[in-house]
């Protein structure tokens, strides 16, 4: 069965080509193919690779993400990297869609009426719900009645304790649907089963706090398997400090700045995309090119990553105490994989806890893995994060469950 995955970010649209047997492989396997476009300021970066190793590396001055979406499924076809002849083959198109509210939780195949809640959800998360249904409109036009489904960031969070899901304001907003709705679900519930699956314990068992540091943040106290508390909000904007996103401010500063003449278009603006790492660095909302600065004397990467670095243990921190202790410590994303500094900096504080990581293990880059000294007790695992992995087997599960009721369906008398 192969099944494509578009995964649409904020600053990036991904896809990958999956080719599923029965039974499903228990740990991921390599896609046959992936792509990414990537907005590099007033350029566009199209990067595809296939299973036999052969690249194509384009930099465009594509238009708006609909284009660059369209060229990307087109190398599915064209070109050096290309692994299918027609679309025509492909058997399903999964989506990421990062917020579903609370009626959209469960994978789901997409319909008139799921589009409609999807759009209806955009303004919680205007920076990918409107980019996801561009995706799906394009599938639509591209290969007509093919199965979509839609995958939800926010259903990993949505049996979140009313205690951890509702705010503090009036009872009325959650009337109004004002609460908690967590967002990188997805991978938290995968890191989660591999983080089990690394330790040979029953997830049951485990007390997981989940990092999922990139572009965007975010952090999931997990217990038993489910999601307990998570650092996101109504928005992907509450929490952690990110690239270009500020995390949790004092509401006081917007109400100031408000007052000051700014509109509620220029607070969006700030806060989305002028803020975290980018924001205070004043540089890149690169990692990388933040902790390269600092290394060389820069001071404002220098508070760039100490302002992230203490958000995030605060973070870590009120995670575990929910959660009465942790088993495990995972980093997964851009940054928790890759950033040996924030992993490093990130786990200083926590030998109070009998958390202790082995520098060289720290250091090492590769396959899933426990940095952690042997006497640790806490592990602390590097996992790699495999949304469209993911999301392809909800696709895979779906599909089968579609196939059977139809075969069904037509035995009957």
């Amino acid at each position: 069965m192969k099944i494509l995955v578009l995964n649409s970010g904020s600053s990036s649209q991904k896809a990958s080509l999956y080719d599923f047997t029965d039974p499903l492989p228990p740990s991921p396997t390599a896609a046959l193919w992936d792509g990414q476009v990537e907005w590099q300021g007033d350029r566009v970066v199209l990067q595809t690779r296939n299973s036999t190793g052969a690249i194509l590396n384009q930099a465009t001055t594509l238009g708006p993400r609909p284009e660059a979406t369209v060229r990307l499924l087109d190398a599915l076809t064209r070109g050096q990297a290309r692994v299918l002849s027609s679309l025509s083959e492909l058997d399903v198109v999964g989506h990421r869609i990062v917020n579903g509210g609370q009626e959209l939780t469960q994978p789901t195949a997409i319909t008139r009426e799921v589009k409609t809640a999807i759009r209806s959800m955009s303004p919680l998360a205007p920076l990918h719900n409107r980019a996801e249904l561009d995706g799906i409109e394009i599938i639509e036009k591209r290969m007509g009645d093919v199965l979509q489904v839609a995958v939800f960031d926010t259903g990993f969070h949505s049996g979140l304790p009313e205690a951890a899901a509702v705010y503090p304001g009036p009872y009325e907003w959650l009337r109004q649907g004002i609460r908690r709705y967590g967002f990188h679900g997805i991978n938290h519930q995968y890191c989660a089963e591999r983080a089990a699956q690394l330790l040979a314990k029953d997830p049951a068992a485990l007390k997981l706090v989940t990092c999922h540091l990139g572009n965007g943040c975010s952090l999931a106290a997990i217990q038993g398997g489910r999601s307990v508390d998570t650092t996101m909000g109504f928005t992907p904007l509450e929490g952690l400090m990110m690239g270009t996103r500020s995390g949790s401010v004092d509401p006081g500063i917007l109400t100031y700045l408000l007052r000051q003449g700014h509109t509620g278009q220029d607070l969006d603006e700030i806060l989305n995309a002028k803020s975290g790492l980018l924001g205070i660095s004043g540089l890149s909302a690169d990692m990388r090119m933040v902790v390269s600065a600092m290394q060389e004397g820069n001071a404002r990467a220098k508070l760039a990553f100490e302002v992230f670095i203490h958000r995030l243990r605060s973070g870590i921190a009120a995670m575990a105490a929910t959660l009465s202790g942790m088993d495990a410590l995972v980093f997964t994303a851009g940054i928790g994989e890759n950033s040996a500094e924030v992993r490093a900096a990130a786990c200083s504080n926590f030998a109070f806890l009998g958390l202790a990581i082995d520098p060289a293990k720290n250091l090492t880059s590769g396959s899933d893995r426990d940095i952690a000294t042997t006497h640790s007790a806490i592990r602390v695992l590097v996992i790699h994060a495999q949304e469209d992995w993911a999301i392809a087997r909800e696709c895979w599960k779906l599909s089968l469950a579609a196939k059977a009721a139809t075969q069904k369906h037509y035995n009957e008398p």
